[in-house]
C-alpha cells in the first residue's frame, strides 16, 4: 500500500475499530476531544492537547518522582521503640529471601521495572520528536509500552499500601515516608503523561479512501483491510479468507510492526486453556494459607477467606470488603465472564453484542486489581520483621493466587472481542 496521501491515503480516509472491526471515516478533532466507535463504543482515536510540550514535561516529572520513590524510605513501623523502615523494593527482596522468587519477580515487574520502561520509553519518544527527528526504534518502543501497559500496576500497589497501613494500626505505629507521597504523585503524573501522548505525534493519522464502505456499515475484514495495532494505519491484508480471518504474518508498510491477520490466532482455544488452568489453580490459592501473622509469639497461618473473617472480627468491615472483592469476587467473576463470552461466540450468538463487548472491557479493567493481595503480602513481610515482637511470613497460597491473577490477565488479553461481532456480520 502506498503511503502517498495524494493517492491511496488521506487524513479523511478510513480507520477500523479494534474491538468490532467497523470502518469509520477519519475526522479532525479539537484538542482533548475523542472519537468513539458508533457501534460498540470503543475509543477510536483522540487528539491529545498540548502537542509535545505537555507529555515531555509530565514524563520528565514522572522520572524525577520515580527516582525519589525508589530511593527514599516508603513506610516505617514503630513498635515499642523499635523502628523498621522499608523501601519500595524491600517487599521484592523479602519475598525472594523467603523462597518465593516467582512472586518477587512479579512484584518487581509490575511495580518497578514496567513503570521504569514506560517512563524511559515515553521520554525517548518525546525528546526525539522535540529534537525534530523520527524516534529511533519507535515501533519497538510503542509496542513494548502498549504490551506492558496493563501490567503497570502502580495504583494497585498503592491500594495494597493503604490496606497495609490500616491493617498494621493494631500492631504498631505506621509512619509514611517521603517515598510514599512521591509514589502517589507518580501515579497521577504517569497517567497524565500517557493521556497527553498520542501515536499520531509519531505517525500522522491517515487511512485509505472508501466512503461507500462506511455508508454500508461494513467491517474492515470484508474489504481485505486491518488496522495496525502499533501505528493505527489501516492496511491491506493478505488474500482474504472466511471469517475469523487469516493467520499469515506480514508487516505494516509504515511502521514495520508484525501483523498476524485480521483476528487473533487461536483466540478461543487459547483463552479456554488459560481459563481451565486458572480454575485448577484457584482451588489451592484459596485452600492454602497466603501468609502467617505472629504477634508476641501468637498467631496462625491465614487463607484469603480467614484473613477476611479476621478483619471482620476486628471491626474493619470496609477493609474486609475490599480484600474480599479483590481477592475472591474479581477472579471468580472474571472467569465466569470470559467463559460466558467464549460460549456466546462459539454458539454464534447475536444477542446484544455491544453489551457483551462492555463485559469484555470489565474483565480487562478489574482483573489487575486482584494483585492487591500479592502487593499486600510483599509490603507486610518486608515491614513486619521484628522477631519476637511481630513477624509476617508469606505462604504457598500466595504463589498459587499470583498465578491465578497472571493467568486470568493473559486469558483476557488472548480473547478477541471482534469475534463477538462476526456472527452478526455474517447474518446481515
Amino acid at each position: 500500500m502506498s503511503l502517498d496521501p495524494d493517492h491511496s491515503l488521506s487524513r479523511s480516509g478510513l480507520t477500523a475499530c479494534h474491538e468490532c472491526d467497523l470502518l469509520h471515516r477519519l475526522a479532525p478533532l479539537e484538542p482533548g476531544a475523542r472519537a468513539f466507535c458508533s457501534r460498540c463504543g470503543a475509543l477510536l482515536y483522540r487528539e491529545a492537547p498540548g502537542g509535545l510540550v505537555r507529555p515531555f514535561a509530565l514524563t520528565l516529572a514522572a522520572l524525577g518522582l520515580f527516582i525519589i520513590t525508589n530511593v527514599f524510605p516508603f513506610l516505617a513501623l514503630n513498635i515499642e521503640g523499635r523502628v523498621e523502615r522499608n523501601l519500595v523494593i524491600s517487599g521484592i527482596r523479602s519475598l525472594w529471601s523467603f523462597g518465593m522468587p516467582e512472586l518477587s519477580v512479579l512484584v518487581a515487574l509490575t511495580s518497578v521495572v514496567f513503570p521504569a520502561i514506560t517512563i524511559i520509553g515515553l521520554l525517548w519518544l518525546t525528546l526525539s520528536l522535540r529534537s525534530g527527528i523520527h524516534p529511533p526504534g519507535a515501533t519497538l518502543i510503542v509496542r513494548i509500552i502498549k504490551a506492558i501497559g496493563p501490567w503497570t500496576l502502580l495504583s494497585v500497589f498503592m491500594l495494597g499500601t493503604l490496606i497495609a497501613f490500616v491493617k498494621l494500626q493494631d500492631i504498631a505505629t505506621v509512619i509514611p515516608g517521603v517515598s510514599m507521597f512521591a509514589f502517589g504523585a507518580l501515579i497521577v503524573t504517569m497517567a497524565a503523561a500517557a493521556n497527553s501522548f498520542d501515536i499520531s505525534l509519531i505517525w500522522p493519522r491517515v487511512g485509505p479512501h472508501g466512503t461507500d464502505a462506511v455508508a454500508n456499515g461494513d467491517i474492515a475484514h470484508q474489504h481485505g483491510l486491518q488496522a495496525c495495532h502499533t501505528c493505527a494505519l489501516l492496511v491491506a491484508s493478505p488474500p482474504a479468507h472466511p471469517l475469523p480471518a487469516t493467520h499469515d504474518r506480514f508487516d505494516c508498510p509504515r511502521c514495520a510492526a508484525p501483523l498476524h491477520g485480521a483476528r487473533k490466532h487461536d483466540s478461543i482455544s487459547r483463552t479456554w486453556a488459560l481459563i481451565f488452568a486458572a480454575v485448577v489453580l484457584i482451588i489451592p490459592a484459596n485452600v492454602y494459607p497466603v501468609m502467617t501473622v505472629i504477634q508476641f509469639g501468637r498467631g496462625e497461618p491465614n487463607t484469603i477467606v480467614s484473613g477476611v473473617l479476621h478483619l471482620i472480627d476486628e471491626g474493619m468491615w470496609g477493609l474486609a470488603l475490599i480484600v474480599f472483592v479483590a481477592s475472591v469476587v474479581v477472579p471468580v467473576l472474571k472467569l465466569l465472564l470470559l467463559s460466558y463470552l467464549l460460549l456466546s461466540v462459539q454458539s454464534r450468538s447475536a444477542w446484544r453484542p455491544r453489551d457483551r463487548t462492555r463485559l469484555y472491557r470489565i474483565t480487562e479493567i478489574v482483573g489487575a486489581w486482584s494483585m492487591v493481595d500479592i502487593f499486600l503480602v510483599g509490603i507486610l513481610t518486608a515491614l513486619v520483621n521484628l522477631q519476637a515482637l511481630a513477624s509476617i511470613t508469606p505462604n504457598i497460597g500466595a504463589s498459587f493466587f499470583g498465578a491465578v491473577v497472571v493467568i486470568t490477565m493473559f486469558a483476557a488479553h488472548s480473547f478477541d472481542p471482534r469475534l463477538i461481532w462476526d456472527h452478526r456480520v455474517k447474518t446481515q
